[in-house]
Formats: structure tokens, sequence, C-alpha cells
């Protein structure tokens, strides 16, 4: 079974080294995974603050913006959020970015890697989890946070994590692909009862 990963870097603050730790975690996972994966920076996006009209859940949208958005995610199977932690939560471009889209993310298994400092991101990914679940995203228990980041930051600006990380992200990895392969034909059959 084929099945498709998205890696979001939800970051998109100028100076941002998200991209950075998201450039790491998805060639991380074209090595050490069987998904197809691709990397995908919110930044290129340029999503408003949600601006569209209608809910998100009639998937009738009316900015090009969402319609990009939309149409990269809802052919993934399966999601790495590459997210910083900024005041013991998530960042607004985080949140904006699963709010903006619904039925995308439904039936579909997320990861979780958090950076920061003590706390590595481990607050702001908790209260990621709650908003994924109202929107039917899978959040795994299993999560890969990145405590003093900087600390791992090279001087060529690359990122090298702790062996730690690693083994975080290995496991992360497995428990994705299991979540996927179960929840790719119950969104099947969703469809075909729609139909």
């Amino acid at each position: 079974m084929s099945l498709k990963l998205n890696v979001i870097v939800t970051s998109i603050r100028p100076g941002r080294i998200g991209p950075k730790i998201g450039k790491w975690m998805a060639d991380f996972a074209k090595e050490n995974s069987d998904f197809e994966v691709e990397l995908v920076d919110l930044a290129d996006f340029e999503l408003p603050l949600f601006d569209e009209p209608k809910h998100p859940m009639m998937q009738d949208y009316a900015h090009e913006h969402t319609k990009r958005w939309s149409e990269v995610n809802a052919k993934a199977d399966a999601f790495v959020f590459v997210s910083p932690e900024y005041d013991y939560f998530p960042a607004a471009s985080t949140v904006n970015a699963i709010q903006t889209l619904h039925k995308e993310w439904n039936k579909k298994p997320a990861g979780l890697v958090g950076y920061g400092g003590v706390s590595g991101g481990t607050r702001a990914m908790q209260s990621t989890k709650i908003l994924m679940n109202t929107v039917q995203l899978m959040p795994l228990p299993q999560e890969v946070p990145i405590p003093f980041v900087f600390n791992f930051i090279g001087e060529d600006g690359t990122f090298a994590p702790a062996p730690e990380v690693v083994q975080g992200a290995t496991g992360m990895l497995a428990e994705l692909k299991v979540w996927a392969e179960t929840l790719k034909p119950a969104r099947a059959e969703q469809v075909k009862k729609a139909a």
C-alpha cells in the first residue's frame, strides 16, 4: 500500500529555524520509512488568518491560497507537524493552518515534532493535539520534543539532532505507518458511503 507523508513546517516567522528541522525530518523519513515524503512549508502558501467565507467542512473555498493548501494536504495519508512553542503555546500560524481546513485532515494520523527551550515544545504539542482531535486528525501519543534547539544548529546552519531525537523520530514514523495503513481503508469506505 502506497502511503504519502507530508512533513509540514508551520512556523512563518522571519529568521525561523523550522525549515532546518523540517528538512532534517523529511530526509530522515525518506531514509527510514516506506512513506513517499513531501516537505511542505506553510510560508509558501501565504495563508492569512482564516479568511474563507464558508466553513471548511463545506470545502467550497473562495481563495487560491486555501485551494492550494487543501490540495497538498488532501492527497496525504499522514502528517508530521514541525512546530515551535511560543509562550507555552503553538504558534498562531500552526493553529490557523489546521483550522483553515477540515475534511482534508479527517481520519489521518499526525505526528508532532516540537522545538523550543527547556520544554522542547512539549506544552505546545499538547495544546495542538486538542485542536487536531476536533478536526478528526489522529495525533499520536508519541511526539518528538527538541529542547534547547539552538544547541543543535551548527555553524553551517544545519540541524544535527541528539540521539534521543533520532530515536523518538524512528518510533514516531513506525507508529505513523501503522495508523496510516489502518485508517486509509476507513477513509475509502467513508468516501464510498458518501457517493
